[in-house]
């Protein structure tokens, strides 16, 4: 874990920039000694695998059934 303080991210963004892309473990930005920002390398999410929570819902009838005529909502 590398800390760095905000005048130090400012002049050498480009340097941390790889070093994340190279390493990929994050830097923390101080102000003051305390942390304020995260550097993280970035994520591809994969659009493909449903997300877990989402895959534990479960549909119980088959969504592709036409309604019947008394599941129509009534006419105005």
């Amino acid at each position: 874990m590398k800390m760095v303080n905000v005048h130090e991210a400012k002049t050498t963004l480009s340097a941390l920039l790889a070093e994340v892309e190279k390493t990929g473990k994050r830097i923390f930005i101080c102000r003051h000694g305390k942390p304020v920002a995260d550097l993280v390398p970035h994520k591809r999410s994969d659009r493909t695998t449903p997300h877990p929570i989402m895959r534990a819902i479960g549909i119980k009838y088959d969504p592709t059934e036409p309604l019947c005529p008394d599941e129509w909502p009534e006419a105005r």
